[in-house]
């Protein structure tokens, strides 16, 4: 690689990391966050939220990076503009493939990062965040909750326990479930034993009070009574429930046609599986868009907008297509190709405007609307600035 291309191939590296890592870590935080009652609400000590923060890491790192890499690649070759650098570059007759392949190589580099991550590590950590929800919920009730106090198992169900014993006996038990919404039911019992699994809660010497929505009552007693709680911590084959995101890429392409889950959600593998083997195209797409966007040398009478702007527009774009086709493909198969078509095409076009020497303008209704709003905030501005002097 030559001099050249190793300065701007350091460059766009640098502006990518100080673009991804801020923007990582908000995101990271705020997903972090949204999960934080799994933690706290099941008693789980400060280990268990760092490795659940850790493992929800490589589900957002292959959606923030393309866009990261946006930023990187707009910003340097806009600062390279700025100074002077690409006109030098132009005038000295150098050969485009000098700005155009330090830019090509880290974009597919990223895209095989990417894929490597949405298809090996991602599956690996979506399956560790439900071991460890599945872990947590099998103590909750056994050793974690309160007594005389109500927690919330899972969105409606509620538990309320007066003792607890060991050998995991609980005494005074009242159990309120809201999940079905064609009835409302509260158990009452006057002692309940939870299995070792987690997976069932045995109610003795007790009643169950149900309310349907046209306000009838029924009242059941009971001497023994099972209330599954695999449905939220267990599958059938005494693991997590594994659904398409958290299945690796070879059942995806082979999946077992016998499988519970498949056989209720057929269209989400598909969609799963076609996600997985588009999402790496997107940091070679956006980079091509850089390039038609920002490649070029240019006067600085020419960009009134940023082009790190616009690039970002077009990206942010083009991934809204990509996730409508790709969750229109769980419902049907026709639109499958379109996931392809999505990052494909744009590669195809950009590389297209890139030998033909095109570049992007901004049209010329968008550059007026601008123009006109800048004005009329002058004006407005102007107005206020003399009415405050009239006033003093």
């Amino acid at each position: 690689m030559k001099l050249l291309e190793t300065y701007i191939l350091r460059r766009i590296f640098q502006m990518f990391l100080v673009a991804l890592v801020p923007v990582l870590t908000i995101i990271w935080t705020i997903q972090v966050l949204g999960r934080i009652n799994l933690v706290t609400d099941t008693g789980q000590s400060m280990g268990s939220f760092m490795v659940l923060a850790s493992l929800i890491l490589p589900t957002i790192l292959p959606v923030v990076l393309p866009f990261a890499l946006v930023i990187g690649i707009t910003q340097t070759l806009t600062a390279m503009n700025n100074d002077s650098e690409l006109p030098v570059i132009d005038a000295a007759g150098a050969s485009r493939s000098i700005i155009y392949r330090p830019v090509i190589l880290i974009s597919v580099l990223l895209g095989m990062f990417s894929f490597a991550v949405t298809n090996f590590v991602e599956p690996e950590s979506r399956l560790g965040v439900r071991q460890l929800a599945a872990a947590a919920y099998a103590d909750l009730l056994s050793s974690v909750i309160e007594e005389k106090t109500f927690r919330s198992i899972e969105p409606g169900l509620y538990v309320q326990i007066s003792e607890r014993h060991s050998g995991r006996l609980l005494k005074g038990l009242v159990v309120v479930d809201y999940r079905d919404p064609t009835s409302d039911l509260i158990y009452y019992a006057k002692e309940g034993l939870v299995d070792p699994g987690g997976t069932s809660l045995t109610m003795r010497d007790g009643e169950v009070d149900r309310k349907t929505q046209d306000g009838r009552i029924s009242v059941v007693k009971f001497d023994s009574y099972a209330f599954d709680l695999s449905a939220m911590t267990k599958s059938d084959d005494g693991g997590p429930p594994l659904y398409a995101a958290d299945r690796p890429l070879s059942f995806l392409l082979d999946p077992d046609t016998d499988d519970a889950i498949v056989k209720r959600s057929p269209g989400s593998f598909r969609s799963e599986l076609h996600r997985r083997l588009t999402d790496w195209l997107y940091p070679i797409a956006f980079a091509f868009v850089s390039l038609v966007i920002a490649g070029s040398s240019r006067s600085h009478r020419q960009a009134r907008v940023h082009p790190m702007i616009w690039a970002l527009v077009i990206a942010f774009a083009l991934r809204w297509a990509g996730f409508s086709v790709t969750n229109l493909s769980e419902r049907s198969a026709s639109y499958v190709p379109f996931v392809y078509a999505v990052p494909l095409g744009t590669s195809a076009v950009a590389i297209y405007m890139l030998a033909t020497h095109r570049q992007l303008h901004i049209p010329r209704f968008v550059t007026q609307g601008f123009n006109r709003l800048g004005s009329l905030l002058r004006r407005r501005l102007t107005r206020s600035q003399k009415s405050g002097e009239n006033a003093a």
